[in-house]
Parts: structure tokens; C-alpha cells; sequence
């Protein structure tokens, strides 16, 4: 539950960012929590679904149409919301999900939460499990 919140809390962030920097994205103060819950709950159902029926164009574009993906899934979230939470065009939904992509990936990593892919301490060395001498290990 606390990553849960952890996660929720940083996505709200993004989304704050996003909305401050893209104009076609505007939101109030309900919405924009609703926008992260919503937002959250595309991304844990609908995305997994998209991907995986776009599997083809991901391979081709190697990866790079996750971004519209993402894009979409902003834009159906001003959709749903109305009022409290909108997305004016797909280009500020593309231009914010890349925000939004961007300040997760970046406040995950300082965070360490989420599935973050930056190691901000490049000095620190992993750790191994200890030796256990029941057979033989193939360590790749």
C-alpha cells in the first residue's frame, strides 16, 4: 500500500508538471486527482492490453510507439473527465505524456520506486546473495 501511494503521489507530480508546462492540458484540483487515479488504473489494465496488441508496430518502431500509447491514454483521461481534467489535442497529449514519462522515470529513480531503470549511484555494488554450496551454479 505504501508503494502503492508512493507512486500515486509521484504521478500526481508529473501530472502537475505536465499540465504547467503543456498548455493544451489543464486541470483543477479535483480533477487532477481523479486524472492520477484514472491514469493509474489505464496504465495498470488498458496499457498491458495496447501493448500487447501492438507488439508488431513496437518492434518496428523499436519501442518508440509507447509513446503514443502513453499519449493516448492521457488524451482518453481528459475525455472521461470533462471539465475537471482536459487535454485539448493529441499533440499536448503526446507532449505530456513525454513529461509525464519523463518526471516518473526521473522522481522513481530518487525515490527508489517504481521499476526506475536509472542507477543514480553508478559506486554502489550490488549485492549477492551468500554462497550456498549445494551444487553446482552457472553465474552469468
Amino acid at each position: 500500500m505504501k508503494s502503492f501511494l508512493k507512486r500515486s503521489l509521484i504521478t500526481g507530480l508529473a501530472v502537475i508538471l505536465a499540465a504547467k508546462i503543456v498548455s493544451g492540458i489543464n486541470c483543477t484540483p479535483e480533477g487532477l486527482i481523479l486524472a492520477t487515479l484514472l491514469l493509474g488504473i489505464l496504465n495498470a489494465f488498458v496499457r498491458p492490453v495496447m501493448v500487447v496488441l501492438t507488439l508488431p508496430l513496437l518492434i518496428f518502431t523499436l519501442g518508440l510507439f509507447i509513446l503514443v500509447i502513453n499519449a493516448l491514454l492521457l488524451w482518453w483521461v481528459g475525455h472521461i473527465l470533462g471539465n475537471n481534467f482536459t487535454v485539448d489535442s493529441f499533440g499536448a497529449a503526446f507532449w505530456g505524456s513525454l513529461i509525464i514519462s519523463i518526471a516518473s522515470l526521473v522522481l522513481n529513480s530518487l525515490t527508489n520506486s517504481g521499476d526506475s531503470r536509472i542507477n543514480l549511484n553508478p559506486g554502489k555494488k550490488p549485492t549477492r546473495p551468500p554462497k550456498d554450496d549445494g551444487g553446482p551454479v552457472i553465474d552469468v
